[in-house]
């Protein structure tokens, strides 16, 4: 099963994440497959970068995100858009 989730990069105390999809049994910091964006939660600054359409691609394919990747995707309105345009077909 391909999940969408978070790998953690950085150095200690100073974390940000890339928005990847993997395969579920792969460790987390691991191989992935595909990219999809970046996630900083650093204190000065909440910044999400994210190419939408991979997003769509993935999560059309039947991808599976995580809570925290569900959490972001809802905050950057993606996953409204799935929602509208398979309730508009």
């Amino acid at each position: 099963m391909v999940k969408l989730r978070l790998k953690r990069m950085g150095k200690k105390g100073a974390p940000f994440y890339r928005i990847v999809a993997a395969d579920s049994r792969s460790p987390r910091d691991g191989r992935f497959i595909e990219q999809i964006g970046t996630y900083n939660p650093s204190k000065t600054e909440n910044k999400v970068t994210l190419d939408k359409e991979l997003t769509k691609k993935w999560l059309s394919n039947g991808a599976q995100p995580t809570d925290t990747v569900r959490s972001i995707l809802s905050h950057e309105g993606v996953l409204k858009e799935m929602h509208e345009a398979k309730s508009s077909k």
